[in-house]
């Protein structure tokens, strides 16, 4: 694959289909990695996945399916469930999906990864540019002879119109559209609020 090619990281549908719409437009042909196992329960994650799936199908673009290992991504967050939102918890889950996506994309020979969580308003870019710089360097630390290193695209995905457009492509398409970031200790957030 050349450098047109990008592995982006989806959290869901709605948040991936504006920057997926943005890269088309200019001639960037993007890998989708569905790699999300901080997303409670089960079921959720299976509708989030089943959408995006939905949608790269229909654009006839290649979306891989990361494995669900919740269990794995409790016992990395383990001691940080009372953090708050943007806390301590979220770099360490940005980290566990990041590393995996930079591990995908040397995989594949893609020599960028960036990530549609840089969508949301409700996290942190700091954190997200943090943890996939970090992620890189991991990745790139252990090179073998012939493999090029992999490089986080920081883009702030919030920027140029994408979130309205979001909303429109949303309701254009009818995604699911989901009302917490996925993980069970921002659930209890959301439902404590109500």
């Amino acid at each position: 694959m050349n450098q047109t090619h990008i592995l982006l990281h989806c959290c869901c549908a709605p948040c991936s289909s504006a920057i997926v719409e943005w890269m088309l437009q200019h001639d960037i042909q993007p890998v989708l990695f569905y790699y999300n196992p901080n997303i409670f329960p089960q079921e959720e994650y299976l509708i989030r996945k089943n959408e995006l799936m939905r949608h790269a199908a229909s654009l006839g673009l290649q979306a891989i399916d990361g494995d669900y290992d919740h269990e794995a991504w409790l016992q990395a967050v383990k001691g940080m469930e009372d953090e708050p939102e943007r806390g301590s918890r979220c770099l360490q889950c940005f980290k566990i999906r990041l590393l995996r996506s930079a591990q995908v994309a040397l995989g594949l020979n893609i020599n960028t990864f960036t990530t549609t969580l840089a969508s949301s308003r409700w996290k942190s870019l700091e954190q997200i540019t943090e943890a996939g710089e970090w992620a890189a360097a991991q990745v790139n630390a252990q090179l073998t002879e012939g493999q090029h290193p992999v490089h986080f695209d920081a883009r702030n995905w919030r920027k140029g119109g994408l979130q309205q457009r979001r909303s429109e492509l949303l309701r254009q398409y009818g995604f699911y559209n989901q009302q917490y970031c996925g993980c069970e200790y921002s659930m209890s957030r959301l439902e404590s609020k109500q």
